[in-house]
């Protein structure tokens, strides 16, 4: 089988190509495609940091450099939980959401020139095909 006929050749050139894209965008603001990401999902009344990684689905010990790198930019501060004293939320700074406007308008800029130029039958069959080889690996139906 030649790799040009593989699922995962063509998914895994597809991801290498949008990381890319994302990250040459990201880094004209000193940032990552890593980064948009966890200021996307971090909620404008913040989030508990311990949810923001499942959330994710990243492992705690790349949520916590990832913290840090924020932190360390000035994008994001930990505020202790007013009704919890062991909770700390995580809050986005005014740079920060600055930032997350900034990653928010990359990603619907993306999506809308995709729909643009993939109709939406194609597009969801591409979806449910995706949906459909992610259960079969979350469901240990491969190996």
């Amino acid at each position: 089988m030649k790799p040009t006929e593989t699922a995962d050749f063509h998914i895994r050139w597809s991801w290498y190509n949008i990381s890319r894209m994302y990250n040459t965008k990201a880094n004209e603001f000193g940032g990552t495609m890593a980064i948009g990401y966890t200021l996307l999902n971090i909620d404008k009344e913040g989030t508990p940091s311990m949810k923001l990684g499942p959330k994710m689905g990243m492992e705690p010990r790349s949520l916590t450099r990832m913290i840090k790198t924020l932190e360390e930019k000035g994008w994001i501060e930990k505020r202790m939980d007013k009704s919890d004293k062991r909770m700390v939320n995580i809050h986005l700074t005014e740079t920060g959401k600055k930032m997350r406007n900034f990653s928010r308008s990359s990603v619907i800029k993306f999506n809308k020139t995709i729909q643009e130029k993939i109709n939406n039958s194609e597009l969801n069959t591409c979806f449910k095909v995706l949906g459909e080889i992610n259960q079969l690996i979350d469901n240990n139906k491969i190996f």
